[in-house]
């Protein structure tokens, strides 16, 4: 202790012996000027662990130059002796204070505690005495049963540090700071910003606990140290055997000691820094080793912040009598404590959100997968999002859907999006083509038979009206239903039952429709190929998928989702397209829609060279589409799509040299164009004789 400590008075030194159940447990050291509270709450410097006790019970301060204990206005009171304390009452060596079951004996000389010298070796080196079980009949107990955990004395606090402040780091308006501090300070401030750096590259806590530490161990002089967290499963926590130690290091032996629990509380509770210097009574430290005790000399804790709350702390402590911890190493000590919380706010944070990333993926998955993974649309042109839009309104209604397109660009999909998004999930999705069967097979299909209805009908069947009850419905190429089949199924749809072919037995089902065609229905009932009725009834709600030549910006995220999809089916490893083939997809009419598109990239995958799908892999036709080779009310459809120059000047000459047959000076006369001309073209745009 130092000389200060030494001459100080000691009339004002007291002690309250704590007793719990039958055995004194603590002794807690009352000094002048500190008000002690006393309750339930952990918060408290004294805590009873009794319901009986209020969360704040009661205090004890001195005042006038006596100690005196307060009731905080508590539930069940406070007593000392067999009175009862109203307002505040005057403390006399000697007096048990009571709350709860607990007792306090209020005592000035511990070697008077009940006429007993078990702490006459006491020395005044210890605030709080903790791990004391003395049972009464135990007259053997001495002073070597204590664990003594604060130092001597806290000679330095900090709320904050000044590195992290707006004020000059290197000058104080209330000192002058020697040229050799001033230059500590800057290498500080440096030190810092380079640790700031560092840590934004962690990505776990116990490796930015490990930065800090060698970051302390180069500008300290500290002998150990450790980052101590409060674990996740806690909110927080004072006792240090409950804290998580992230990172540690040691220049001594026995190696690093915890934390004591009075410098424990002191950060977490007060949110401040301290520095503890001086210590005579090495044990202050709760530390010994196998000679003794560890002669640590100073000692640092520095809370860790993060949101306005303490989640750990920096313990740090040197051995070294003559050069120990110093005011500036708690300034720099309190700064990196704060940058570690923003580091590991950032991590927490990093965390989160690749969490919430991870859920919502999975969700997303289920979701896809509640819509069927064979019903999943790819593409997010404009055009396929009103497409998605139109589903999502359709799906609520039990409205008959009619589902539009030329063939191959995914219909029976679009049916299914409506199907998995309604309230009929749960139910069958039955899908039937029309167009693959004849009338009287088709009526078969759709409402069943009885065994012996035809040639060939050895049992009952059920039908496909049937088979979907409680769900979906999809009658594809609807328009090639004949008229008798049209008629029977025109009063299903208005919800009158049916029999099976060859039956007698009417049966009634709950089925929502949805039908698809590529045909121009209002042109088939002109002509009187579809009866008008039932497509006013099929005509309620109509959702149309428009052909993928409309939608070239959907043509690479297809064929990366095929080819993905082939890759995993033949065991290739497919890496992508060259930039040739790829642009000859965007440029391709695909008049067979995404049905050719997906053959055409599993046909490249299973047939591709390497690891790279090449222009000649592609299998493409020279086939018009649906509106280049189709009458639409006499006139053929002619469908405008910008195009560059270049592109357009590349189409011509590869078309009028396969109309000459490659003959190039044809070619070159039919174009207008020199000879030399036609070949520099030709080599310009890579074009090649079709073999």
């Amino acid at each position: 202790m130092g000389n200060e400590t030494k001459g100080r008075s000691t009339s004002n030194i007291a002690y309250l012996v704590i007793r719990d159940g039958k055995k004194w447990s603590d002794v807690f050291r009352l000094m002048p000027g500190r008000t002690v509270t006393i309750g339930r709450s952990p918060t408290n410097q004294i805590v009873i662990k009794e319901d009986q006790a209020s969360r704040q019970h009661a205090e004890i301060f001195m005042s006038e130059g006596k100690w005196t204990v307060r009731d905080l206005s508590s539930r069940n009171g406070t007593a000392v002796g067999s009175v009862r304390v109203t307002g505040d009452y005057i403390l006399k060596p000697g007096d048990i204070i009571w709350i709860a079951s607990t007792q306090m004996a209020f005592v000035t000389d511990l070697s008077s505690a009940y006429n007993r010298k078990v702490f006459s070796r006491v020395e005044i080196g210890a605030e709080t005495v903790t791990g004391l079980e003395i049972d009464d009949s135990d007259e053997q107990a001495t002073i070597s049963e204590l664990k003594l955990i604060e130092p001597t004395q806290i000679t330095h606090r900090r709320q904050k540090t000044r590195y992290l402040q707006d004020d000059d780091p290197e000058e104080s308006e209330e000192e002058v700071v020697p040229e050799g501090a001033k230059s500590k300070a800057s290498r500080n401030a440096t030190r810092l910003c380079r640790l700031a750096f560092d840590l934004a590259n962690e990505t776990t806590p116990r490796a930015i606990a490990r930065m800090a530490l060698d970051c302390l161990h180069e500008e300290t002089k500290l002998d150990a140290g450790a980052v101590l967290l409060v674990p996740k499963t806690r909110r927080t926590t004072v006792d240090p055997g409950k804290l998580e130690i992230l990172a540690w290091r040691s220049d001594t032996r026995p190696e690093y000691q915890r934390v004591s629990k009075f410098l424990a509380e002191t950060c977490f509770r007060s949110g401040e820094a301290v520095l503890a210097r001086d210590i005579q009574d090495d044990s202050a430290l709760g530390m010994r080793d196998s000679a003794g005790q560890i002669h640590a000399t100073s000692v640092i804790a520095a809370p860790i912040r993060m949101n306005n709350r303490t989640i750990g702390l920096v313990h740090l402590y040197s051995t070294n009598a003559r050069e120990g911890l110093r005011p500036n190493d708690l300034e720099f000590t309190l700064a990196v404590a704060e940058t570690v919380g923003m580091a590991l706010r950032t991590r927490y944070r990093e965390q989160k959100l690749v969490e919430d990333l991870s859920k919502t993926r999975t969700q997303i998955d289920q979701l896809r997968n509640q819509l069927g993974v064979e019903s999943e649309i790819v593409g997010g042109s404009a055009e396929m999002f009103r497409v998605h839009e139109q589903v999502s309104k359709a799906a609520p209604s039990k409205a008959t859907v009619l589902v539009r397109g030329e063939s191959g660009v995914g219909k029976e999909l679009v049916a299914r999006a409506v199907h998995f998004s309604s309230d009929r999930r749960n139910g069958p999705f039955v899908c039937l083509n029309c167009a693959a069967l004849s009338e009287s097979l088709l009526e078969s299909e759709l409402f069943g038979h009885e065994k012996g209805a035809f040639t060939g009908a050895t049992d009952r069947k059920a039908g496909k009206f049937e088979a979907a009850d409680k769900g979906t419905l999809m009658l594809d190429e609807i328009g090639e239903m004949s008229p008798g089949i049209q008629a029977k199924f025109l009063r299903v749809l208005e919800g009158h039952p049916f029999e099976r072919v060859g039956g007698s037995k009417t049966i009634k089902v709950d089925v929502r429709v949805i039908a698809a065609t590529n045909r121009d229905l209002e042109e088939d009932v002109r002509r009187g190929k579809f009866r008008k009725d039932l497509f006013f009834r099929l005509h309620v709600v109509q959702i149309d998928v428009p052909p993928l030549r409309h939608r070239p910006e959907d043509i690479t995220e297809l064929a990366d989702y095929f080819l993905q999809k082939y890759n995993l089916e033949t065991g290739r490893r497919i890496a992508g397209f060259s930039p040739q083939a790829l642009h000859q997809l965007k440029r391709y009419r695909w008049p067979g829609n995404v049905r050719e598109l997906k053959n055409v990239i599993e046909r490249a995958v299973v047939l591709a060279r390497g690891e790279i799908i090449q222009l000649d892999e592609l299998l493409l036709t020279n086939l018009s589409t649906a509106s280049e080779s189709q009458f639409d009310v006499g006139t053929i459809v002619q469908e405008y799509h910008p195009e560059s120059l270049e592109i357009v000047e590349q189409r011509h000459i590869e078309a009028t040299l396969r109309a000459t047959n490659w003959n190039k000076s044809k070619a070159a006369t039919i174009l207008g164009i020199e000879r030399s001309t036609l070949d520099r073209k030709i080599k310009k745009f890579g074009i090649r004789a079709e073999m």
